[in-house]
């Protein structure tokens, strides 16, 4: 039974209001999260994410911010009944990290450790909430980081480098003891790609586009899924042929692409950053252009049950689904692999052949030595001879 019917429906009027003005950031935010996203966010959050797409911020960095603000909005509104303040007072920073990372031994000790249960009940009602046990902390570091981004936009001032903070989220982390997660818990390596693109050799278009996209998203270094998803046939230049063996001038030719990627995580738009591919994918590529009579506009579309092509490019979501549902026809666990395997087995592959690091990195696009090394220390610890003293 609603108390204030006038107050209801002017909820209602402010949230289809919202949902409105986010219809024109239909290309940024997933269109099934805007209904969602309109209920959580103000009015002030919806004209901060206007500006920052008028100023030009990356779709994926508008994305994250998008889907943090949401889902801060949503916390605090549960964990103390007001809506999020601007500036954020320092015992609310507080309040977050001891909600978010907390000790397990102690949880089980005593329940009112950590999220309260009435605020865990109610993100997961709004599914905002789906794992169990203190949140990552990579998780927890990305939220306080766009908060922090957001309260500067803002014109405020934050108290996101006070000594508590710091101090809370170190303590934080040591005490939740949480194992970070890859985010593709095996790598899609040559041998994985191989199985997955005999599950889509046949002659459908669907086949066509996906042996296209698995092709190209790992040749060309490991494509992040928003990237591919972004591809343009204007972003394609056509290259002279290169030998498939450059020290044979008796090896045979093939076919080499340039792709112009634009801003990415982390490149700017002007940046001119480009990848090459070569021989197999540059053709498979050109095979589903050339079926699909796709001559511009976005390279990877949704095809529906018919068979007709969609004009609009597919979400980096679909991206996902489509490796999923191919790990599946391929005899794969779905749930091991996702679409940053591809990334992570670009590096994995280029390690186990033996490619310089600074090699694979040009094509990869990887910032952080670190990183992108994580792999290689991986696969020289599996072929090195340190761990086969007794076999």
């Amino acid at each position: 039974m609603v108390d204030n019917p006038r107050a209801a429906g002017s909820d209602s009027q402010a949230v289809h209001r919202r949902a409105e003005h986010l219809d024109a950031l239909d290309a940024i935010l997933p269109f099934d999260r805007r209904d969602q996203l309109a209920a959580l966010l103000t009015d002030d959050d919806v004209a901060t994410l206007k500006h920052l797409a008028r100023e030009g911020m990356g779709e994926n960095t508008l994305r994250a911010l998008a889907s943090d603000l949401g889902y801060l909005e949503a916390w605090c509104q549960l964990a103390t009944g007001t809506p999020l303040p601007w500036p954020a007072p320092e015992p609310l920073l507080l309040k977050f990290v001891a909600h978010h990372l907390w000790d397990p031994v102690k949880r089980a000790e005593d329940s009112a450790h950590g999220m309260p249960a009435e605020v865990e009940a109610g993100l997961r009602a709004e599914r905002l909430l789906r794992s169990d046990g203190p949140h990552a902390q990579g998780t927890v570091r990305r939220r306080l980081t766009s908060w922090s981004i957001l309260t500067r936009w803002g014109g405020f001032t934050g108290a996101f480098g006070a000594p508590s903070l710091k101090s809370a989220l170190r303590l934080a982390v040591k005490a939740s003891n949480r194992p970070r997660q890859r985010k593709s818990k095996k790598a899609v390596t040559l041998d994985i790609l191989t199985k997955l693109l005999q599950a889509c050799a046949g002659d459908r278009l669907v086949d066509a586009r996906d042996r296209a996209l698995l092709l190209a998203a790992f040749a060309s270094g490991g494509r992040r899924r928003s990237e591919v998803a972004a591809l343009r046939v204007e972003d394609f230049a056509d290259e002279e042929p290169v030998r498939a063996n450059p020290a044979d001038e008796n090896s045979p030719p093939l076919p080499c692409l340039s792709i112009r990627l634009g801003r990415t995580k982390t490149t700017t738009a002007d940046g001119n950053e480009h990848v090459l591919l070569i021989g197999r994918p540059v053709a498979a590529l050109k095979t589903w252009l050339a079926e699909a009579q796709i001559r511009d506009g976005p390279v990877f579309r949704r095809i529906d049950q018919w068979g007709d092509i969609d004009r609009r490019a597919l979400t980096p979501q679909s991206v996902n689904l489509i490796l999923k549902a191919r790990c599946e026809q391929a005899g794969l666990d779905p749930a091991l692999f996702s679409a940053h395997g591809l990334r992570s087995g670009y590096l994995t592959e280029a390690a186990n052949r033996g490619i310089p690091l600074p090699e694979a990195m040009q094509q990869s696009l990887h910032r952080s030595v670190t990183q992108a090394a994580s792999y290689y220390n991986n696969a020289e610890r599996k072929n090195g001879r340190a761990a086969r003293l007794i076999v």
